[in-house]
């Protein structure tokens, strides 16, 4: 399906917290109001996999923190 630009807002000229403030009202985001918000069972198909990406976290926070 194709649409066309008359069909879309326009946002031009707007930036900083003008353009923010467009898109989310544009989007209808909601506000995270809990972590719980956030989970998700099955992400992570093994222990190993879990293992691997919080392996990978922490070496990427302990490498830019200088």
């Amino acid at each position: 399906m194709t649409s066309s630009s008359a069909e879309q807002p326009s946002h031009e000229g707007l930036d900083g917290p003008a353009l923010l403030a467009a898109l989310v009202a544009e989007k209808d985001v909601q506000p995270i109001r809990s972590v719980d918000d956030l989970a998700c069972e099955g992400v992570f198909e093994t222990e190993q996999e879990l293992d691997e990406f919080l392996a990978w976290v922490s070496a990427e926070r302990k490498a830019n923190l200088a």
